[in-house]
């Protein structure tokens, strides 16, 4: 059973910065491209980064480029999304996610397991 843990999460004053983090009980997530999502209130779920098996590749959404960087740790199973320069518009349920394949996906169709999700609040 794929188990993914979220934390991290917090309430922040514009500018600032979180780390959330991941922690994965899956025996294939060093082969697996790992996702970050977000969910709003009143707004579908979004894509927000992704990172290779190998974390040699990665991708964002434009809103996220230059203030969060996604990274991960085979040898400890885990997944980090270190974001600074917070907006009130990045308020939402963080999610991480373990992708059905390699590449980096983007689309939530293409990740299998989902974790619980972690708030982050962004005051202005």
């Amino acid at each position: 059973q794929v188990q993914l843990a979220e934390s991290g999460g917090g309430l922040v004053q514009a500018g600032g910065s979180l780390r959330l983090s991941c922690a994965a009980s899956i025996r294939t997530f060093s082969s697996s491209a790992m996702g970050w999502f977000r969910q709003a209130p009143g707004k579908e779920r979004e894509f927000v980064a992704v990172i290779s098996w190998s974390g040699g590749r990665t991708s964002y959404t434009n809103s996220v480029k230059g203030r969060f960087t996604i990274s991960r740790d085979n040898a400890k199973n885990t997944l980090y999304l270190q974001m600074n320069s917070l907006k009130p518009e990045d308020t939402a349920v963080y999610y991480c996610a373990a992708s059905l394949g390699g590449g980096v996906p983007t689309m939530s169709a293409h990740f299998g397991s989902w974790g619980q999700g972690t708030q982050v609040t962004v005051s202005s």
